[in-house]
């Protein structure tokens, strides 16, 4: 999925999903560690009042979903209040959702979509074609202030040919435009709906409500009765913004929460009465990214890149912060069309990266300033300027709000290092544009991204995926710490919690609590 430069702000710097600290009582050894990828079966008799308590990590700076970017907005609203005309399923794959069925043309130009007949707004209007084309035209159209407008950058055109009939034509064939749409630009909104006024209303389809927001605390859902679809197993769900790891272990302890996401992986111990808790682990698309300025200062030249990279064990760092990750050493996850094992490109090797500093002019005399979002554990800054050391640089960690890292990195690119979770999946696009704030500017690779949209099957689209990606790799773009993976604690009786890719949403739709 592409999106544009400015616009793509928090969405793909997701600040969720965190690794594990290490300053807890448990070990990376401990059974509640090794987490479950599934989890018990709906209870009989269900709790259809009941309310679930939810604790989340980065809070949302807007409820305008339409145009205010933030992956903490696609975490909670997508699925839950808004739909689109499709969806991603527990693994990451796309599904019907308003459209119940769409077809492809054999020439991959033409999507036909079925809207599902009984569909209905908050407000109790149907949904309509119109609708759907509405809300499209709103995404493509020039100027458009949709975070994801570039998802839909290679529609030609929209139409209804019925009232549930919807008819996309492509300029060309486009490999992730259904993908495109399972995210916010294709969401189904009321034709002609004031986005303005969405801050602090809303008008979904989807089978919760919004009910109250209290700023720096907490969010709540209540379930839509009118739902056209099947609803919600719980009245209620309300999220809670505990930033704080220990602070949240003990909310889960002590009740106040049902669930706790994000859960840190050496704070474990106390959940490991399987009797009383469930650990989910999951996976995710969750890159912690350090960046490196590929456009200023010393790491414009790719021998200082490469350097930074070599210097660094990501194993090692996995192994500090309790394990819950993997090293991916390239900008594509495991669970991304494209992958491949790129950890041998520039691994953990000291002494090359010693001699790659003294290449560049630098010996022992470099330094330089990591900005990270101060929501991160302050392990990872401490781990990256011990290890930093050791071949010379001295590195300054710098803890900055993450609205200051968003204007002097994102924006103005004023930064040499850095550190943020790219949480958004297929992002592989931020480094075929040299507008982005990495700076990193290869033609192949740009020619090869824009090869890949247009592919004619998935094998083609994978194999220039590759080749791109191994080309930013071997260009010391950036260093990709580790892909993280989701630990979720859930109090005995809830059923149906997510488990994967918690991080881009979180939908509640087969959340269940058993009737004491």
């Amino acid at each position: 999925m592409r999106r544009s430069t400015a616009v793509r702000l928090a969405a793909t710097a997701a600040l969720v999903g965190l690794a594990a600290t290490a300053c807890g009582t448990g070990s990376a050894d401990d059974p509640a560690n090794a987490g479950q990828t599934s989890q018990a079966a709906e209870p009989t008799e269900i709790d259809t009042g009941a309310t679930v308590d939810v604790r989340l990590v980065l809070e949302p700076t807007s409820l305008d979903i339409a145009t205010t970017a933030g992956a903490a907005l696609d975490q909670i609203l997508l699925d839950n209040v808004y739909q689109g005309l499709l969806t991603r399923d527990e693994d990451n794959a796309v599904k019907p959702s308003l459209a119940t069925s769409f077809d492809e043309s054999s020439d991959g130009l033409t999507y036909t979509f079925q809207l599902a007949k009984d569909a209905t707004f908050h407000d109790g209007s149907k949904v309509t074609a119109a609708d759907a084309v509405w809300s499209l035209q709103q995404v493509t159209k020039a100027g458009s202030k949709n975070p994801d407008a570039a998802a839909l950058a290679s529609v030609k055109s929209v139409s209804a040919s019925d009232d549930h009939t919807v008819v996309v034509k492509l300029k060309h064939r486009d490999t992730g435009f259904t993908w495109g749409l399972t995210g916010r630009a294709g969401i189904v909104f009321k034709k002609g709906t004031d986005f303005s006024t969405l801050a602090g209303t809303e008008n979904g389809t989807g089978p919760f409500r919004l009910s109250g927001w209290k700023r720096g605390s907490s969010i709540t859902f209540v379930r839509n009765d009118a739902y056209w679809g099947t609803k919600a197993k719980v009245a209620k769900v309300v999220f809670h913004y505990i930033k704080d790891d220990n602070a949240a272990n003990n909310a889960q302890q002590t009740g106040q929460t049902d669930i706790e996401t994000a859960a840190q992986a050496d704070l474990l111990q106390p959940f490991s009465d399987k009797s009383k808790y469930t650990v989910l682990r999951g996976d995710t698309t969750d890159k912690f990214t350090l960046a490196l300025n590929n456009a200023s200062g010393p790491t414009k030249d790719v021998r200082v890149r490469r350097a930074i990279r070599q210097a660094i064990d990501n194993v090692g760092l996995i192994k500090t912060l309790g394990g819950a990750a993997e090293p991916v050493g390239g900008p594509i996850p495991p669970s991304d069309p494209g992958y491949e094992d790129l950890t041998p490109v520039d691994a953990y090797d000291p002494a090359s990266a010693k001699k790659l500093l003294k290449q560049a002019g630098y010996g022992s005399e470099l330094k330089l300033t990591v900005q990270i979002p101060n929501i991160y554990p302050t392990e990872i800054g401490d781990y990256l300027a011990s290890q930093l050391k050791q071949v010379g640089i001295q590195l300054t960690v710098r803890q900055v709000e993450f609205q200051t890292w968003l204007d002097a990195v994102f924006t103005k690119h004023a930064y040499q290092l850095s550190l943020v979770d790219h949480a958004e999946a297929r992002d592989l696009y931020n480094f075929a544009n040299p507008d982005y704030y990495f700076g990193y500017d290869n033609a192949d690779v740009q020619k090869w991204y824009a090869a890949a949209q247009t592919a004619v099957s998935d094998t083609e689209r994978d194999a220039l995926l590759k080749k791109a990606a191994k080309q930013v790799a071997e260009d010391a773009a950036a260093d990709w710490l580790f892909v993280n993976q989701t630990l979720t604690v859930v109090r005995s009786g809830v059923t149906g919690v997510p488990v994967g890719f918690t991080s881009n949403r979180y939908n509640l739709a087969n959340l269940a609590v058993a009737k004491k």
